[in-house]
């Protein structure tokens, strides 16, 4: 619904959010509507940035507990409301866009550690806090999350859980739902509901699962316990330089079939080696660089590496020694800051997506040749940043410069979903899907039917289920609008 600013309506509303969770705690300034309008997703910078309008919320709220996001979402109910959840505003595909209006839920005060459990190895906490927050506060207890990744000091934990994130030791440690252990939801309708506080039974179906990646569609994730790790006495890290990328990625591979348990594992292809990592790490070299890492006990990781070496030694390639290794580990999230990371006027995209082995290469070349034949303008470049024992997720971008990037918003928006488009459906149709670890959220939601097919019926019947109002996220991730 379409709320009139200076309308009765508005003030009953705002009242009612008010008397819910304090009248502080409701915003309807403009700077605060226009803080909550633009995410990271390339589109709503870009429509700022040529003076377009963006679409705002009618209210923000910030909620303190489960029990007042249940009022919130009772009331947005009663007035067929759009609600949209927040966290820290750092996702790039536009998920946390309130492109219907109504309210934004910012879950920023949610931001406690609850209980840190040394038998279970576990933390429970409210899914405001930021990420870096959570894992100081582990570290003061002698843990980790081993949840580290590169938008930490900005997303906050509900953000990772809304969209499946992943962190730079997920090859060993997992993504977000590997670490998951049990979840506190308000649902759309507002009953809060805790999953089964284990995450391996066979209870029935994992209610758990159900709401992990959902985006704010099925309900908001409020309170999670999540699994947490000794520090290990030792992380060492190798780096090598393989000729072509084909090569690199047959030693990583091979790496990851003999189940060695390596804790990151990072490949870039031959172009953005030459220049990405080039300015990022100073590595001036042609070819394609690998490098992996291990952690745990010391003898343990030092035989691991051992084993590592002797895989690698069956390919052609310049060793770089635990120093090449080190550099990487010591500069990983430099690469995601000002000075190296891509912005406006610049227009890119992160192409991410995830096969198995048998797949991925083929992905990665499809994408490639896709991006280069019609687009000859861009560049692509890319590389292969969390590995699993069957495959591994491609990291790939495109990037327009200067006059290549269209002065006229409606055009260069045009030409970005272009992109999107073509090098999409090039990975599903050579065994990739529609994202990774980055979620689907308005960027990708006209995808999802093409990926899912008729299963997608079956997600389109849970969310009417849950939320028979639609009032949550409404027209993200494929489902229907307002």
């Amino acid at each position: 619904m379409l709320i009139e600013r200076k309308s009765y309506l508005f003030e009953m509303i705002r009242n009612e959010l008010a008397d819910a969770v304090g009248a502080e705690f409701v915003n309807c300034a403009d700077s605060d509507k226009m803080g909550h309008s633009i995410d990271y997703y390339w589109i709503p910078e870009l429509w700022h940035d040529r003076g377009k309008e963006t679409k705002k919320p009618d209210f923000v709220v910030h909620p303190g507990s489960a029990e007042e996001v249940s009022k919130v979402l009772k009331i947005a109910n009663q007035y067929q409301i759009p609600v949209t959840t927040w966290g820290g505003g750092s996702g790039s595909q536009g998920g946390a866009l309130p492109v219907y209006g109504g309210i934004i839920l910012d879950t920023k005060r949610m931001n406690k550690v609850l209980q840190i459990d040394e038998q279970s190895l576990s933390v429970t906490c409210e899914t405001g806090i930021i990420a870096r927050h959570l894992e100081w506060e582990v570290n003061k207890a002698g843990y980790s999350t081993m949840h580290l990744p590169a938008s930490i000091a900005c997303a906050t934990i509900g953000g990772f859980l809304a969209h499946r994130g992943t962190g730079v030791l997920s090859t060993k440690w997992g993504k977000i739902e590997d670490m998951v252990m049990s979840l506190e939801v308000v649902t759309p309708t507002g009953e809060i509901i805790q999953t089964l506080p284990v995450p391996r039974h066979a209870s029935g179906p994992d209610l758990t699962m159900l709401f992990l990646g959902s985006e704010g569609t099925l309900g908001v994730i409020t309170k999670v316990t999540l699994k947490i790790h000794p520090q290990p006495e030792a992380r060492k890290f190798r780096a090598f330089i393989f000729e072509d990328m084909h090569t690199a990625m047959s030693a990583g591979a091979d790496l990851m079939r003999s189940r060695l348990r390596p804790c990151a594992v990072r490949l870039y292809d031959e172009e953005e080696t030459s220049h990405h990592v080039k300015r990022v790490l100073g590595l001036d070299r042609k070819g394609a660089y690998l490098v992996f890492g291990f952690d745990g006990q010391e003898k343990i990781v030092d035989l691991e590496m051992e084993y590592a070496l002797q895989i690698m030694s069956r390919y052609k390639a310049e060793d770089l020694g635990s120093k090449g290794g080190e550099l990487w580990w010591e500069n990983k999230y430099k690469f995601f800051y000002p000075g190296y990371m891509f912005h406006l006027p610049q227009a890119f995209g992160t192409l991410d997506t995830v096969a198995d082995f048998a797949h991925i290469e083929k992905v990665y070349q499809a994408m490639k040749d896709v991006v280069k034949t019609n687009f000859p303008q861009a560049r692509f470049i890319g590389h292969f940043s969390h590995w699993y024992e069957w495959g591994c997720m491609l990291y790939a971008r495109f990037i327009f410069e200067g006059e290549h990037v269209p002065a006229d918003a409606e055009e260069a928006v045009a030409l970005y979903n272009r992109v999107w488009d073509l090098a999409i459906r090039a990975a599903i149709a050579n065994g990739g899907v529609i994202n990774e670890h980055h979620g689907v959220g308005l960027k990708l939601g006209r995808l999802m039917k093409e990926l899912y097919g008729d299963g997608f019926k079956v997600l389109e019947g849970i969310k009417k289920t849950l939320d028979p109002n639609n009032i949550m996220n409404p027209g993200k991730m494929g489902f229907k609008g307002v």
